[in-house]
C-alpha cells in the first residue's frame, strides 16, 4: 500500500468484505472474514455487512455469503444466532427509513417514498429495516453501500448518489479514495477507475 493510502483496520476490513460480496468473491471472503474477526471486527459488524448487502445485490447473490459467514463463525466457536439489531417495527419503519434518507441525502428525500411502490419499499425496507439497525453506524452503512455498488459495476448512477451521501455524512473524498485504493486488488482496475471517476464527477456536481 502506497504511503498516504492507509486505512484504520476497522474501515479497511469493512470495505474489503463489502467489495468481496459486491464482486462475488466468496472464497476469498471466507479468508478475509476470518482475519477481520481475529483483529478488527465484531461478529455483529460482520453479519450486518451481509444483511445490508441483500438490498443492493439481492438475496440470490448474497445467500452464499451468509452461509460462508456462518461457517467461519461456527469454526471460531461464535454462538449463533447473534443478538438481534433491529430497532424498527412494521408500524414505524417507513417513518424511520425516511428519517435516515433525509439524514444522508437531505430534505429532498422527505417525500421520495410517495413516488411509487418501489420508492416506498426503498424507504421502509432498505432504509427502515437496515440502515436503522445497530451494529454499524450510519456513516459505516453508507460507506459499505458505496463499496457494494463500486464492486458490482454497472451501478454508476446509484454510486454517484451514494458518493454524495458519504460526503454529506463526513466520509470525504480523501477517505473514499483510500477505500478504492485498498479495495483495488480485490475488484481490479476497471471498476476502481470507474469508482474514482464517479467520485470526481460527484464532487464537480456539488461544486
Amino acid at each position: 500500500m502506497n504511503r498516504g493510502q492507509e486505512l484504520d483496520a476497522e474501515t479497511r476490513y469493512l470495505s474489503i468484505l463489502s467489495v468481496l460480496i459486491g464482486c462475488g468473491g466468496v472464497d476469498l471472503y471466507r479468508v478475509v472474514l476470518d482475519e477481520a474477526l481475529e483483529s478488527a471486527l465484531t461478529p455483529v459488524m460482520a453479519k450486518e455487512i451481509v444483511y445490508q448487502a441483500v438490498d443492493y445485490l439481492g438475496m440470490g447473490r448474497v445467500y452464499p455469503f451468509l452461509a460462508a459467514a456462518n461457517e467461519v463463525m461456527w469454526n471460531r466457536n461464535i454462538e449463533l444466532p447473534l443478538e438481534g439489531q433491529s430497532t424498527t417495527t412494521m408500524e414505524n419503519r417507513l417513518e424511520k427509513g425516511t428519517e435516515a434518507q433525509v439524514a444522508i441525502f437531505g430534505e429532498g428525500m422527505k417525500d421520495f417514498w410517495k413516488g411509487g411502490h418501489i420508492n416506498r419499499w426503498f424507504a421502509d425496507n432498505c432504509f427502515g429495516d437496515y440502515y436503522t439497525r445497530t451494529g454499524l453506524d450510519l456513516k459505516q452503512r453508507e460507506l459499505i453501500t458505496f463499496c457494494f455498488l463500486a464492486a458490482q459495476g454497472g451501478c454508476e448512477p446509484q454510486l454517484m448518489s451514494h458518493v454524495t451521501g458519504n460526503i454529506n455524512l463526513g466520509n470525504d473524498r480523501e477517505l473514499l479514495i483510500k477505500v478504492v485504493s485498498n479495495c483495488l486488488p480485490y475488484i481490479g482496475y476497471p471498476r476502481s477507475l470507474n469508482a474514482m471517476g464517479v467520485i470526481n464527477r460527484a464532487l464537480e456536481h456539488e461544486a
